[in-house]
């Protein structure tokens, strides 16, 4: 008899048009607006493009998942960080900075799954990643022109979201990465910012 009143009642308070409680998860964002860390997808990948609009080779080296697996791709992979971090270095001593380097970023997409299951099934039974996703970062270039970054991100182990800059790498891992549509939903439509 309870069972049937406790129905009866959470049907009644349903459909007396009472709004349900939607809220939106907080996401810590630092002075310029923006997430950072690891706790995020999206503060990993805004990490990556701050690494290059400041010349910052320890938050690139910081912010990119260190060298995982085995054969090709790791060495591919590890020659890609070691060649990135010494053009940052080097972009960071020049009196004149590239007309297409980045300069600010400009928006922030949320957190995306890829559609195919087969990356992120291949990265946990593999690798022991909890998580691979896309996060869309767009920048402005030092000319003013818009770019839009699509950086790929993975949640290790325990956790910790980092950037696979060179998805390429890992075909099996990033298999569909750039046929996926546009993101249109911002981190604000998705998160609270505080």
């Amino acid at each position: 008899m309870r069972t049937i009143g406790l129905v009866c009642l959470l049907v009644l308070c349903s459909a007396s048009g009472l709004p349900a409680q939607q809220s939106k998860p907080i996401l810590k964002v630092g002075k310029d607006g923006l997430p950072s860390g690891h706790a995020t997808p999206e503060g990993a990948a805004c990490d990556l493009a701050r690494a290059f609009i400041q010349h910052n080779v320890s938050l690139f080296n910081s912010t990119c998942i260190k060298p995982f697996g085995g054969g090709k791709g790791r060495k591919e992979y590890s020659a890609f960080l070691q060649q990135t971090a010494q053009s940052i270095a080097a972009d960071g001593k020049r009196a004149t900075l590239s007309p297409t380097g980045p300069k600010t970023i400009g928006i922030v997409f949320a957190a995306r799954h890829l559609s195919r299951n087969g990356p992120a099934s291949y990265g946990y039974a593999v690798y022991g990643f909890k998580e691979v996703e896309f996060v869309d970062v767009g920048v402005f270039q030092q000319d003013g022109k818009p770019v839009l970054n699509r950086t790929m991100v993975i949640q290790d182990s325990i956790g910790k979201w980092y950037v696979y800059p060179l998805p390429s790498a890992e075909p099996l891992l990033s298999a569909g990465l750039n046929s996926e549509p546009n993101s249109t939903k911002e981190i604000k439509d998705v998160y609270t910012l505080k």
